[in-house]
């Protein structure tokens, strides 16, 4: 038996050194160590040796089989170090070219002039107010001077949960959930997000509103003018032409529609003005008295005014953006602009 241990191992070895590749290397150890491999009959033909040599030819066998294990994974390792090698020479990186650089993300620009109209206004003393995107029926609509089958409802294709129960179609609910719990003055401006069942080239079932109230004793429509003239001059230009034209809100009485000076034909009339030479860009009004009723005001001692404006609407007209599904498809050559 230790000649066959001597043959085995001198053929191993031989073959190993011959081999050419990591597969062949398998090859040999399945020949070799496998289940049915000439090291594994050798050592299950032990059984049939003498008491006396069976135990100086299984330390033999033995050896050879941890000695050709050693081998195996030596010949492996040879072969993967080779083949790495060779794979870095093919790819080799030249170390001295500039690196490129990863591109610097930006704003949105629905966040750059929601950030844009929340700084103009604290500059004119107006805090920030949030309020729930899911909202009760009483405070969308009943508190603001819209009860239930008032045709104003039909303005807003409102998005129902349950009969109580909506996603809101303005921020003014923010407002009404303010006036009860502080006593005036309250001077807010409420961002946020709002829902209304519409989808086309200007309008999206989601969408971002600013609106504001300021309550005090003796404010005027004066006041208003004032305020929201200051914000469109500080939005836009110094100079931009401003108008505005009587309207009907349910929660302002008088209101107003404000408009400003065409920016794509500067007054001239085209396309998106409908040939006006005007753009609408807010609505407003003083805040209705029914409303002050509601929040537990006594519109006898105080006025106030409201307005409120959509962020699509005014970043379309800053930018020159001709359809609103623009700022929603995260297309990265829209957004690269801003």
């Amino acid at each position: 038996m230790k000649e066959d241990i001597d043959k085995i191992r001198s053929e191993a070895e031989k073959e190993l050194q011959e081999a050419t590749e990591e597969h062949t290397v398998e090859d040999i150890r399945i020949r070799y160590l496998g289940k049915k491999g000439k090291v594994t009959t050798l050592l299950k033909s032990l059984k049939d040796l003498s008491p006396e040599d069976r135990p100086l030819m299984g330390s033999l066998a033995n050896q050879l089989k941890q000695d050709l294990e050693q081998k195996i994974v030596h010949a492996i390792k040879r072969f993967v170090q080779k083949s790495q090698e060779k794979r870095l020479a093919q790819e080799r990186i030249d170390i001295t070219l500039p690196g490129r650089r990863i591109p610097l993300g930006a704003q949105h620009p629905i966040s750059q002039i929601t950030e844009r109209v929340i700084e103009i206004f604290s500059c004119l003393g107006f805090s920030l107010a949030e309020g729930p995107e899911v909202e009760l029926d009483y405070y969308n609509f009943e508190a603001l001077n819209i009860p239930k089958h008032h045709p104003a409802r039909d303005m807003h294709d409102t998005f129902y949960i349950s009969d109580e129960v909506l996603l809101r179609t303005h921020t003014s609910p923010v407002q009404i959930r303010m006036m009860e719990k502080q006593p005036p003055p309250v001077r807010i401006i409420c961002p946020g997000k709002v829902y209304r069942r519409d989808s086309d080239i200007s309008h999206t079932p989601m969408f971002h509103q600013v609106e504001g109230l300021f309550v005090d004793k003796q404010v005027s429509f004066g006041d208003l003018k004032g305020v929201l003239t200051v914000f469109i001059h500080q939005m836009f230009t110094p100079d931009t032409p401003i108008r505005f034209r009587p309207s009907f809100f349910p929660f302002t009485e008088p209101s107003a529609e404000v408009d400003i000076q065409c920016v794509m034909c500067k007054g001239k009339g085209c396309r998106v003005c409908s040939q006006s030479g005007w753009l609408e860009i807010l609505g407003s009004g003083m805040v209705n008295p029914a409303v002050f009723q509601m929040v537990g005001y006594d519109p006898e001692k105080v006025t106030g005014f409201a307005f409120g404006m959509g962020i699509e609407r005014i970043a379309m007209l800053k930018f020159g953006i001709d359809d609103i599904r623009l700022f929603f498809e995260n297309d990265l050559r829209f957004l690269k602009q801003f």
